[in-house]
């Protein structure tokens, strides 16, 4: 079988990489790609918020079966338009894409299907933004209704910053989401959907801000970590029970079956005074957003965990057998750490040489580049904001996170900025703990 898939990031070299390991898949082909990808895939080239040209790729490759990558694609339309040559393709259509590209839409859905979400207000202009933020004790919340690559999201610490964050966003957006700061941890849950049916695939937990101790601005993701202790029995089937399938039951009876993958994000709030089965275990977890797609740096943790062969997961959804599928994890723990470029999150410093990739051999461990190309003198190069994803699987996170380290200490970059603590609260009770 040949398979195409649509992207050019970490997580297109994973899904590419767990692709690889099929032994259904003889040929990976990749649009665009990246300098680490086109090792073991065909890279072509592909404007991804065109569907026109990806229908070109398509055409002129012939691929069994299409992958969609990111979440641009998703929101152009590419499934639809591929389904309707008979393509057989693993996404939503444009329409179930709302779920991640449009927070306003998200955030009435929720609402309407009683998903325990965070309280909110959806405003189109500022009069409406001022009436709406005066209903908010600080910190505020302000997200851009459209994608934003991660980077939507504003954190306000008192009213002034808010009403700023809205007059930078809403022009660009046309809506903006105003909701209630919810304390906790976050938690990235990702559920095989079908249309029908949701299958708890793993959980990971990422780390957006650029500073070490979650300070400074958010990014796309500077780490994550995947272990058997994100996702306990009991937290898996409440998640299943309450977010899940209730996402899928509530987007079909609405007349827009969800396929795909849905990346539940979720804030771990204190279930202090609930009653009921609002709460799990002392925590009362509320979905903060949604993604239609794999996450990034996400994926690479879970895909290097996963036993269960990713193309079973990728026709289960297609062919409406997800509840047939067994998604088995390896034990332990995994770890994926974000080499970034100068600059990073507001620019990106490109065409830097990147030394000592040829030096990493270890067992358990995968070098998955992002933002990479090669120049003319055949180096590898930056390209990008987020340049490598250092990801290492082990029977637990502390070795997994040494791994890594080791790893990344071998490779160099004029500018490289990279967070030294991926994992620090989990690493800290696995200490606590043995």
């Amino acid at each position: 079988m040949k398979v195409l898939v649509i992207g050019g990031g970490g997580r297109e070299h994973a899904l590419c990489w767990a692709l690889r390991q099929s032994a259904r898949v003889t040929d990976v082909v990749c649009a665009p790609g990246n300098a680490g990808i086109a090792a073991i895939a065909t890279c072509i080239p592909v404007l991804q918020d065109d569907v026109a040209d990806m229908l070109r790729v398509v055409e002129q490759t012939q691929p069994r079966l299409v992958v969609v990558g990111p979440e641009v694609p998703l929101a152009a339309g590419i499934v639809d338009a591929l389904q309707e040559r008979g393509i057989r393709t693993f996404g939503p259509t444009q329409a179930a894409a709302q779920l991640e590209s449009s927070k306003a839409f998200t955030k009435d859905f929720l609402q309407r299907h009683n998903i325990p979400t965070a309280r909110y207000r959806t405003v189109h202009t500022l009069d409406e933004a001022h009436d709406a933020l005066q209903q908010f004790s600080v910190p505020i919340v302000v997200k851009a209704d459209g994608l934003a690559a991660g980077k939507g999201v504003v954190i306000a610490g008192d009213h002034a910053e808010a009403a700023a964050a809205v007059l930078d966003l809403l022009p660009m957006n046309g809506s903006v989401v105003i909701e209630e700061f919810l304390e906790g941890d976050e938690l990235s849950f990702f559920a095989l959907c079908d249309g029908t049916h949701a299958v708890a695939i793993a959980a990971a937990q990422d780390h957006k801000r650029i500073g070490e101790g979650d300070t400074g601005p958010n990014t796309g993701g500077m780490g994550a970590y995947s272990t058997d202790a994100l996702l306990p029995d009991d937290l898996r089937a409440w998640l299943l029970k309450h977010v899940a399938q209730p996402t899928v039951d509530g987007m079909r009876a609405e007349g827009i079956p969800f396929k795909g993958i849905l990346f539940c994000g979720i804030m771990m709030t204190p279930a202090a005074g609930l009653t009921g089965e609002s709460f799990i275990g002392g925590f009362a977890p509320k979905v903060l957003e949604f993604n239609t797609r794999w996450g990034d740096p996400e994926t690479q943790a879970i895909l290097l965990r996963m036993e269960t062969d990713l193309l079973d997961l990728v026709n289960a959804s297609i062919d409406g057998t997800a509840d047939e599928i067994s998604v088995k994890m390896k034990p332990g723990a995994s770890m994926c750490v974000i080499l970034a470029s100068a600059g990073y999150p507001a620019s990106a410093q490109k065409g830097v040489v990147i030394h000592g990739l040829d030096d990493n051999t270890s067992a358990g461990v995968e070098i998955f580049h992002s933002g990479t190309a090669t120049d003319e003198a055949g180096e590898t190069v930056t390209a990008g904001g987020r340049v490598l994803g250092i990801t290492a699987q082990a029977e637990n996170l502390r070795r997994a996170a040494g791994k890594a380290y080791d790893a990344l200490a071998a490779i160099s970059f004029q500018g490289m900025q990279y967070r030294r603590d991926i994992g620090w609260r989990a690493l800290d009770c696995e200490r606590n703990n043995s």
